[in-house]
């Protein structure tokens, strides 16, 4: 993890979720639609900067989209705001190489678009 780019690598994100944080997606529609992980919440960044920070602004946030460059866009975003947010380095190519699980909205295997 490097402080100035609030950035974490895939497994390091894994391990905040197992200890309670949430998972914010900011993929496209399309995107997400394919495959997400389980307990994502879906908010995409064109729609971020207007967004209602709900809940998780008070706990640890881990930030994905597909390759990581958009997870850092709204991890700033979010940091302005006071959430502790973490991008994910690699995006959800990487979560997925790293174990995490996709799913569509149905519970099905998904995969990463």
């Amino acid at each position: 993890m490097t402080a100035d780019t609030a950035e974490v690598d895939a497994p390091t994100a894994l391990r905040f979720v197992s200890e309670g944080a949430d998972i914010l997606d900011v993929r496209d529609p399309g995107e997400w639609l394919a495959g997400h992980a389980p307990t994502a919440q879906h908010v995409p960044l064109p729609v971020l900067p207007g967004a209602r920070t709900p809940s998780w602004s008070r706990q640890r946030v881990v930030v994905l989209c597909r390759s990581g460059s958009r997870a850092k866009t709204a991890t700033s975003l979010l940091r302005l705001r006071g959430v502790e947010a973490f991008a994910v380095s690699g995006g959800m190519n990487a979560w997925q190489n790293a174990g995490g699980r996709v799913v569509t909205d149905a519970g099905a295997p998904g995969r990463v678009a």
